[in-house]
C-alpha cells in the first residue's frame, strides 16, 4: 500500500505499476512539499515515480505525456479529456488520456546542460521522435549540426551518427530578429536602415512557431506537402552563444535552443530548375495533372496561413520519374500511377501568420501567381479535398485551436496579437471557399479584397459556432506603396 503525506494528495501513472509487482514494503510513494520549488509541468505533462536514498520515500521525474496535472478553466474548455481515477487510502491515481499533444516550453524545465531527451517527446508521433533521437545520438558522439550559408538568419543541417543529414534545425535565438543571429549582414541592415528591415505585419522572432503552424495546418487538411515540421529541443556546440553561456560551458553545460525541426527531403531540386525545364522541354499530359495537382495544394496552403516569403527559391520538385531514368538510363514510361511521379515540398515558411495584411512599402506577394498554372482553375480534385473542410466554421475553430495551443508556449505570446492572426487566416480561408465553390483559378484567387473575419465581442467560445453570430466580417481595401495588384 502507497505512504502518502496525509495532507498531500499525489498524482502518479498508474499505467507504470499495472505492469510491475511491487512487495508491500517496497511500493514507492510520492510526497509533494508546497514549502519547496513547485514542480512545473505542461498539460499533458507526466511524472515518474523511483526510489531514492535521499530522506524523501521518493524522487518525481518527468517521463511521458500521459498523466495530466490539474490545469486551468480555459484548458479543460479547450481540451475535453476523458479521465479515470482511483482512490487508495490518501493517494488519488488518475488514470488521463489527452487529445491534444502540446509543444513543451524552455520555461517550464530546469536547464539540462547538454541533454535535451526530457524536452523532447512525441508519443503521438513515434517516427518523428526516432528521427530527434538519432539527431541527439549524433550529437553526444560528436556529429554536430552544420550552419547553413544560406538565409538570413541561423539554421543548421542537422545529421545522424553517420553523417547523413536527417533534418534543418531553426533556433528561435538565432532567427533574423533573434538576439544571437549570426549573419551579420542582417545585424548592420538592421542598425543602419531599421525602416526596410523585417515586415512590418509579422509578429518578430516567432518564424519556429510558423514553420511548425505550417506543418500543422498542411497535415490538418491533409495536404502533404510541408515535410513534417515540429518544435524542439536542441544542444550543439556549434550553435551561436553568448560568451556568456560560453564561459559557464564547462560548468553547467550549454542552455537547449527551442526552434524548428523540418524533416530532410531528398531527391528535390529548387521550383526553377523544374519549370525552365518544362518550358524547354513540355511534360506529357499525365506529368502536367500530377504538377497541376501540387501546385494547386502549394496554393491553398500558401494563402491560408498568407506566406509572406513564397519565392521560387524556396518551394522545391521532385520528379521521381526522372530520378529513375537516371539512374537506370531508361527512357521514361508515363503510365497512370495512384501515387504522383512528381511532389512539391514548400520549404521556407516561417514568415507567415501575419497579424495583419500588409498595408505599408510592400505588398510581398504570391510570386507562383505569375506561373502559367495560376491562371488554371482549381481542378475537381483539389476542390473535394479541401472545400469540405474549410467551408465548415467548426473545422475552422478546431483549426485556430490547435495553433492556439502551439502558439501560447512562446514566451512572448500574446493573446490579442494571436487572436489577430487568426482574424487574417479566417479571412484567407472564407475568399479560398467563395473560390473554390466559384471555380476560380489561383491568380483569381489573390485578386479577390482582402477580408478579416475577427471574432465579435459576444461570440460563442465554444467549438461549434455560427458565422454570422460569433465573427464579423471587414473588408481591408488599403494597400502597399509598391503593390502588385
Amino acid at each position: 500500500m502507497a505512504e502518502c503525506d496525509s495532507e498531500e494528495n499525489a498524482l502518479v501513472d498508474i499505467t507504470e505499476f499495472e505492469k510491475t509487482d511491487f512487495p508491500p514494503q517496497q511500493f514507492p510513494s510520492v510526497i509533494f512539499d508546497r514549502t519547496r520549488e513547485t514542480l512545473k509541468l505542461n498539460p499533458g505533462g507526466a511524472v515518474r515515480v523511483s526510489e531514492s536514498s535521499d530522506e524523501r520515500p521518493c524522487r518525481v521525474e518527468r517521463l511521458l505525456p500521459e498523466v495530466e496535472t490539474d490545469g486551468s478553466e480555459e484548458q479543460d474548455l479547450l481540451l475535453p479529456q476523458t479521465t479515470e481515477s482511483i482512490s487508495s487510502g490518501n493517494c488519488r491515481v488518475k488514470r488521463a488520456r489527452r487529445n491534444r499533444l502540446l509543444t513543451p516550453s524552455a520555461n517550464d524545465f530546469p536547464s539540462l546542460g547538454n541533454g535535451t531527451e526530457e524536452l523532447n517527446f512525441f508519443p503521438e508521433d513515434p517516427e518523428f521522435g526516432e528521427v530527434v533521437q538519432r539527431a541527439e545520438l549524433a550529437i553526444e558522439n560528436g556529429i554536430f549540426p552544420e550552419r547553413i550559408s544560406q538565409g538570413s538568419s541561423g539554421s543548421y543541417f542537422v545529421k545522424d551518427s553517420k553523417g547523413k543529414i536527417i533534418a534543418v534545425f531553426k533556433p528561435k535565438s538565432e532567427e533574423p530578429y533573434g538576439h544571437l543571429n549570426p549573419k551579420w549582414t542582417k545585424y548592420f541592415h538592421k542598425v543602419c536602415c531599421p525602416c526596410c528591415f523585417g515586415r512590418g505585419c509579422l509578429v518578430p522572432n516567432q518564424g519556429y512557431l510558423s514553420e511548425a503552424g505550417a506543418s500543422l495546418v498542411d497535415q490538418k487538411l491533409g495536404l502533404e506537402v510541408v515535410p513534417k515540421t515540429k518544435v524542439v529541443f536542441l544542444v550543439s556546440e556549434t550553435f551561436h552563444y553568448s560568451a556568456i553561456d560560453r564561459a559557464k560551458f564547462h560548468r553547467v553545460g550549454l542552455p537547449p535552443k527551442e526552434g524548428s525541426f523540418q524533416l530532410f527531403v531528398e531527391g528535390y531540386h529548387e521550383a526553377d530548375f523544374w519549370l525552365r525545364k518544362f518550358e524547354t522541354d513540355p511534360p506529357p499530359e499525365n506529368l502536367r495533372r500530377q504538377l497541376q495537382s501540387q501546385f494547386e495544394r502549394l496554393v491553398v496552403l500558401d494563402y491560408i496561413i498568407r506566406n509572406t516569403d513564397r519565392g521560387n527559391d524556396n518551394w522545391l520538385i521532385k520528379n521521381e520519374k526522372c530520378d529513375n531514368c537516371e539512374v537506370t538510363g531508361k527512357g521514361p514510361e508515363w503510365s497512370s500511377e495512384r501515387d504522383p511521379a512528381v511532389r512539391i515540398a514548400a520549404i521556407d515558411n516561417g514568415l507567415a501568420f501575419p497579424f495583419k495584411h500588409p498595408n505599408e512599402w510592400r505588398a510581398y506577394p504570391f510570386h507562383w501567381a505569375w506561373l502559367p498554372q495560376a491562371k488554371v482553375p482549381f481542378s475537381l480534385e483539389i476542390r473535394e479535398l479541401v472545400l469540405c473542410r474549410i467551408a465548415d466554421m467548426n473545422f475552422v475553430q478546431d483549426l485556430c485551436e490547435d495553433l492556439y495551443e502551439m502558439f501560447k508556449t512562446d514566451k512572448g505570446f500574446d493573446k490579442g496579437t494571436f487572436e489577430q492572426q487568426m482574424s487574417v487566416m479566417r479571412g484567407q480561408i472564407l475568399n479560398l471557399t467563395q473560390a473554390l465553390k466559384d471555380g476560380r483559378s489561383p491568380i483569381q484567387l489573390v485578386q479577390m479584397p482582402r477580408v478579416v473575419v475577427e471574432r465579435s465581442q459576444g461570440g460563442s467560445q465554444g467549438r461549434v459556432v455560427q458565422l454570422g453570430s460569433a465573427f464579423t466580417q471587414t473588408f481591408h481595401y488599403k494597400r502597399p506603396f509598391f503593390s502588385s495588384w
